[in-house]
């Protein structure tokens, strides 16, 4: 399923700057980057529990906030990018190594 997340670090102080850090790699370890605080990750339910858990862990909820929007398994089919910086889709673009 593709999961779109979002994500909002307060940093005002160098530990939010590090949540900021740790978050986007944990994002990066299962998603790719399309804005500068969002992620499209292409998981399965397990794999989410688990990211989602791993967030939950580094984000302040009292100065952060997440968001996780469920766009399903064709999700990428409802996704229009207009603009700048396109994002290669890694499941359909050719990729070389």
């Amino acid at each position: 399923m593709l999961v779109l997340i979002t994500y909002d670090v307060s940093v005002i102080t160098s530990e939010g700057q590090r949540r900021l850090r740790h978050i986007a790699k944990v994002c990066v370890d299962y998603g790719m980057r399309v804005q500068n605080s969002v992620f499209e990750c292409e998981v399965d339910p397990a794999q989410f529990t688990f990211l989602k858990q791993k967030l939950l862990d580094i984000y302040h909820p009292d100065e952060d906030s997440l968001r996780f929007y469920f766009l399903g398994k064709k999700g990428r089919q409802k996704v229009e990018h207009y603009g700048a910086k396109p994002t290669p889709d890694i499941f359909r673009d050719s990729l070389i190594i």
